[in-house]
């Protein structure tokens, strides 16, 4: 029908958001002035936090990707949620950069923001994802392959302990998050595989 919503400008939108974020975040990455090992592992941390965060992004655009490939519908309501999940998104590259910067990665504030987006990215994936399923059958295959309420709870608390674990180590939050990430990407893989038997 031609009144019927497409995703196809939408992925584009968030593709080109996607890759926008990345370049922000390698831009922060600056080589050492000095040619020294000192110099090298001064930026080890700005290194890191570059790291995880773009495993970070780079899930979500593969799990967006799928999330679309199987969606046959779309709604005003889907629209702003991608909205809300690319506003955290984008937020990724400002706290990267400033757990990077110096010492900031031992720092409680710094740490504790950026959990806190790594968190508001997560749910604002679950209303996307949620939003979507809603407009489709209780068994039509999106509702049935993305719909992982016991990873959902698992990633959420992870993050929660992340961020209480910041006012005693900031090493351990930081080994958490990345934990998340590492989770997302096995359920990322198994999602993948499941969705290659039936197209």
């Amino acid at each position: 029908m031609k009144n019927e919503m497409t995703s196809e400008r939408l992925e584009a939108f968030s593709d080109g958001v996607l890759a926008i974020i990345i370049t922000i975040m390698v831009l922060e990455l600056e080589a050492p002035k000095e040619y020294t090992l000192e110099a090298f592992f001064e930026i080890v941390p700005t290194f890191i936090s570059y790291l995880v965060s773009f495993l970070y992004v780079s899930v979500y655009w593969v799990t967006h990707h799928q999330l679309f490939k199987i969606a046959e519908k779309i709604n005003g309501k889907v629209l702003w949620s991608n909205l809300y999940l690319l506003f955290w998104l984008s937020v990724i590259p400002f706290t990267t950069g400033w757990i990077g910067q110096g010492n900031h990665h031992t720092d409680v504030v710094p740490v504790v923001l950026y959990g806190f987006v790594l968190l508001m990215s997560q749910l604002s994936f679950l209303l996307l994802r949620n939003s979507i399923i809603k407009i489709h059958e209780k068994k039509s295959p999106i509702a049935v392959h993305f719909n992982r309420l016991t990873m959902d709870f698992a990633c959420v608390s992870i993050y929660v302990i992340g961020l209480s674990s910041a006012f005693l180590n900031t090493y351990i939050s930081m080994a958490l998050f990345l934990l998340v990430g590492l989770l997302k990407v096995v359920e990322l893989n198994s999602i993948s595989k499941r969705i290659q038997s039936i197209y």
